[in-house]
C-alpha cells in the first residue's frame, strides 16, 4: 500500500499560516502540487516566498465565503496543474460566543467560515474528480480531509458556536462520505486539540497561565506543533488510507480522554 502523493494534485486552504500552511508545505516535498488559497494575499506572498508561481506550488488569494470565488479556485488549479485530486479544508476561524447575547452573530459567523465554505468547496472539487476520472477500475479517484475539532464533543459556553461548526463539520464528512464513495471519493476528517495554530500562539503570549492549564489538561503534556498534522493528513489523502471513509481520526494527546467538564476552553 502506498503512502505516496508524489504527483498528485492538492487544494490546501487556509494556507497562509498555521495548520494550513505546514500542511501544504508538507505536501509540496512530497512531491504533490499545490495550490495554497487564502484571503490574505500578502501573506500567501511572505510566506511562499521564492516558491510562489513556481515549480509544484501555486497560490490562489480571495474569499471563498464567495461562490464565484470557490469556482475560480478550481478553474485556477486546472489551469495550473490539469487536475485535482486532494481537498484539505484547512480554512478555519475561532470565535468566543456569548451564548446569553442575543445579538451575537458568532454562530453565524463559523457556520458560515468554518462548515458552509468547506461545503461548497467540497461540492465544486468533487464534481471536477468525477469528470476527470476514468470510470474503469476500483481505486480512489480523490480524496477530501476536513480538519474539524474534538469540541465537537465537548460542551464549553464559551466557545459554542466552534464547537456548534465543528460537530456539523463532522456530520457533513460522513454525509459526504456516503454520497461520494459511489464515484470513489473518499471523505475523512482530522479532529484535533490544542495545536499551536497563529491565533493559539497569540493568546497564550498574552496568558501565560492557559498553556499550564492546555498542558495539565493534556495527558501527552503538551501542545502539539502545526506539522504534528501533517502526517495525518497525508495518511487519509493517500492510498495508504484506501478502505477509510467517513471517518473522524483525533489528534488531540489523549485530551479527549478525560473529563470533558474540567478541560480548558482553548
Amino acid at each position: 500500500m502506498s503512502f505516496s502523493i508524489a504527483g498528485k494534485t492538492a487544494i490546501v486552504t487556509g494556507a497562509a499560516n498555521g495548520i494550513g500552511l505546514s500542511i501544504a508545505r508538507g505536501f509540496a516535498d512530497k512531491g504533490a502540487n499545490v495550490m495554497c488559497a487564502d484571503i490574505d494575499e500578502a501573506r500567501l506572498k511572505e510566506e511562499l516566498g521564492d516558491q510562489r508561481d513556481e515549480g509544484n506550488i501555486r497560490f490562489f488569494a480571495g474569499d471563498l465565503r464567495q461562490r464565484l470565488t470557490i469556482a475560480n479556485l478550481v478553474s485556477a488549479t486546472i489551469d495550473a496543474f490539469d487536475q485535482v485530486d486532494i481537498l484539505v479544508n484547512a480554512s478555519r476561524q475561532v470565535m468566543a460566543t456569548d451564548a446569553m447575547d442575543v445579538e451575537d452573530t458568532s454562530v453565524e459567523t463559523l457556520l458560515d467560515q468554518n462548515l458552509m465554505t468547506a461545503l461548497r468547496l467540497s461540492q465544486q472539487v468533487a464534481r471536477r474528480m468525477i469528470k476527470q476520472a476514468d470510470n474503469e477500475g476500483e481505486g480512489q479517484i480523490g480524496a477530501i480531509i476536513n480538519l474539524s475539532s474534538t469540541t465537537a464533543h465537548h460542551t464549553q459556553p464559551e466557545l459554542m458556536a466552534y464547537s456548534i461548526a465543528a460537530a456539523a463539520q463532522d456530520q457533513m464528512t460522513r454525509s459526504l462520505a456516503l454520497a461520494l464513495a459511489p464515484h470513489r471519493i473518499r471523505v475523512n476528517a482530522v479532529a484535533f486539540g490544542s495545536v499551536m495554530s497563529a491565533s493559539l500562539k497569540a493568546s497564550v503570549a498574552e496568558n501565560r497561565e492557559w498553556r499550564d492549564d492546555i498542558r495539565a489538561h493534556t495527558p501527552l503534556g503538551r501542545i502539539a506543533a502545526p506539522g504534528e498534522l501533517v502526517e495525518a493528513v497525508q495518511f487519509l489523502a493517500a492510498e495508504s488510507s484506501s478502505f477509510m471513509t467517513g471517518e473522524i481520526m483525533v489528534v488531540d494527546g489523549g485530551r479527549s480522554l478525560l473529563d470533558a467538564v474540567s478541560a480548558p476552553a482553548h
